[in-house]
């Protein structure tokens, strides 16, 4: 049930780093659910580090590091896919 959870929190922060970034990305969708499951497990992680791996309520600022992470590798995958693309071409 864990790795279902995983998958639909990838999902959803995905889907939210792709909304949050300008214009558009010439990514895959699966290569979002990707990113946005490598954001959750490390927004996670770093939430755990920092002390906050399990609040009361809703763990806004896990959501929050996890959207952030997945921003930041949504870049760096947008950024690698296009140059990957512009190689093949040549």
């Amino acid at each position: 049930m864990e790795i279902i959870g995983l998958i639909i929190a990838g999902l959803v922060i995905g889907a939210l780093a792709r909304l949050v970034l300008p214009g558009k990305q010439n990514v895959p969708i699966w290569l979002h659910l990707l990113v946005g499951v490598v954001g959750v497990q490390i927004g996670y992680w770093i939430a755990a580090a920092l002390g906050v791996e399990e609040t009361s309520g809703i763990d806004w600022i896990r959501w929050i590091i996890s959207i952030i992470v997945a921003i930041v590798a949504l870049i760096l995958v947008d950024r690698l896919w296009a140059s990957r693309d512009l190689g093949a071409s040549r």
